[in-house]
């Protein structure tokens, strides 16, 4: 039973004693976490939740609510059950995320790949449940919550075997009013932003319960929660995102070129999309000289440069006259240069991803002139498992078709070429998800973007979540950009992050549009990775701050209580 003193205060007043809160060993529990089986309710929920606000569903506010979710699940928890939780949550989202890498490689690299990727979460939501005892000021808290959400986004974008930053907060947002914090402090500040607003929303649903020692006496103090009402926490969220509105956004406003990306598609999607020799690079051949024809024959508008996808040819045309002499016939056609994707395999230098400018050997006027290849890029980040085979004969007892993926020569110098008026910077396909890697393009002098990708191998919503990425980086750099690819999705993309001609899914196509090339430098730009160096130490320092209170809390534990006598 519980007993209750109705003696007065020791000096003479008629207020009773204040009631006692019992010791507990560990400090983290004086934040009231919610019952087990309620946790991992919220846990799991959180997963799917955060799922829909990637394409292809594009729920972006769904992004803030699952970190929400999964903080309240996590709150209060020692460590391992923190650990435990996150992992429930990375594991309910990242597997459909990333149900793509299971159409043509089979189950068990997707669900490894999808394990690993849950992992990190699960040491977010360890690291999470460490800061709960910072709740006591819930605006700190918030900011806690968010700088180890960015934290472990910058943890999962470089490690192992150089990262896998899909699934980023960040690019969930590319139709939110949170994308325009890219132009200031890219990806990292617009994932903080989300997981901030997040936890905000999470304010009103949790409780601590924090002692202080007064006169020699532990006396309970009343939590955050009773001093703050509840309704602060998703206002303060609600002002964040319409905060965000007020970031302007860098447009581009140089010369305007017009531009035409190829779409050729491939016999059949999968490993083998290349498999019928030259078929995919005739494809790109015919558009090419089909809009050549038309320019000539019919009036239309000549590009000024052509954008081919990432392995538009499918064998190496510098090694092969045959595709070299394909490319020049569909170049002599449009009468401007060609960017090509291709896979070249120089005996000396190893198998690369190559961009190629392969200019026409007449000009628009049918003169004769230099024709070839005038400037190339290769891919400086082969992705692991996919275009090089880390841990081989491990790698080989999972699947099979381990010894179907070469070891690529990765290139050493940024994606910055020549493209008739234009200099663009050229990335491809999953280097568009790493920060440095198109930031590089910009700075040595890129004034468009080109996102070379072939999506043959997986499907829409993979090739959907590309386009998100595209859609962040034409915002965080200023520069109108565009997405290649053999299969679709091709768009083009402005730095306001809306799209347009969006091409269908495995259907040829051939888009045009005029672009305006920028020069200037946004703040994203200037400053790099500076934002998400600050973000992570402010989420390390909030580690060591929960450390302080901890031992803090032990030092001076609590009297215990009267009840349950």
């Amino acid at each position: 039973m519980t007993l209750v003193s109705t003696s007065s205060a020791a000096d003479g007043s008629d207020e009773a004693p204040a009631a006692r809160v019992p010791a507990d060993p560990d400090p983290a529990r004086t934040a009231r976490p919610l019952p087990l089986w309620a946790a991992v309710l919220l846990a799991a929920v959180a997963g799917p939740v955060m799922l829909v606000a990637f394409p292809p569903y594009g729920w972006w506010w769904a992004a803030p609510v699952a970190v929400a979710l999964a903080a309240v699940s996590v709150h209060g928890r020692r460590l391992r059950a923190g650990f435990g939780l996150g992992t429930l949550t990375g594991a309910l989202f990242f597997t459909p995320l990333l149900e793509w890498t299971n159409l043509h490689t089979g189950m068990v690299p997707w669900l490894l790949l999808s394990t690993l990727q849950a992992l990190f979460i699960g040491l977010l939501g360890a690291a999470t449940a460490w800061v709960s005892g910072l709740r006591a000021r819930p605006w700190v808290w918030a900011a806690a919550v968010a700088t180890l959400w960015t934290a472990q986004e910058a943890l999962r974008d470089r490690a192992p075997f150089g990262g896998f930053p899909w699934g980023r907060l960040a690019f969930s947002q590319d139709t939110s009013p949170l994308l325009r914090l890219a132009a200031v402090g890219g990806a990292p500040l617009v994932t903080f932003a989300v997981a901030v607003t997040g936890a905000l929303l999470a304010v009103p649903f949790v409780k601590t319960v924090s002692t202080s020692r007064t006169a020699g006496e532990d006396t309970v103090t009343r939590g955050w929660f009773e001093r703050v009402k509840p309704a602060a926490g998703p206002v303060a969220a609600a002002v964040v995102v319409a905060g965000a509105l007020l970031v302007p956004v860098h447009r581009a406003t140089g010369a305007g070129v017009y531009v035409a990306v190829v779409q050729g598609n491939v016999p059949r999607l999968g490993l083998d999309f290349n498999e019928q020799r030259r078929a995919v690079l005739d494809n790109h051949v015919r558009a090419t000289v089909e809009l050549g024809r038309k320019v000539t024959e019919g009036g239309a508008r000549r590009p000024d440069l052509v954008v081919w996808p990432e392995n538009s040819s499918d064998i190496d045309p510098l090694r092969n006259a045959d595709a070299a002499a394909a490319i020049a016939t569909a170049a002599r056609a449009v009468g401007v240069p060609i960017l090509v994707g291709a896979v070249l395999t120089d005996p000396a230098v190893g198998v690369e991803n190559a961009g190629l400018v392969w200019e026409p050997d007449v000009d628009a006027a049918g003169n004769p002139r230099q024709g070839g290849v005038s400037a190339r890029y290769t891919k400086r980040h082969p992705v692991p498992f996919a275009e090089t085979m880390p841990l081989r004969d491990i790698a080989r007892m999972v699947s099979k078709e381990v010894d179907r993926v070469s070891d690529m020569t990765p290139g050493d110098t940024p994606g910055v070429l020549r493209v008739g008026p234009a200099v663009v910077g050229d990335v491809i396909c999953f280097e568009v998800a790493y920060d440095g890697l198109v930031r590089d393009t910009v700075t040595g002098g890129a004034q468009l973007l080109a996102v070379q990708t072939n999506n043959a191998t997986f499907d829409e919503a993979e090739a959907r979540q590309q386009l998100a990425m595209v859609r962040l980086r034409a915002v965080e750099h200023g520069r109108d950009a565009l997405m290649a690819s053999t299969v679709g999705i091709s768009a083009f993309a402005d730095p306001s992050g809306g799209t347009s001609d969006e091409t269908r899914f495995n259907e040829g196509a051939v888009i045009l549009r005029e672009l305006h090339l920028g020069s200037g430098r946004t703040i994203a730009t200037t400053v790099g990775a500076g934002p998400e160096y600050v973000i992570v130490m402010l989420g390390i320092g909030a580690l060591v701050a929960a450390a302080a209170v901890r031992r803090r809390t032990r030092q001076h534990p609590a009297a215990p209580t009267e009840e349950d006598a």
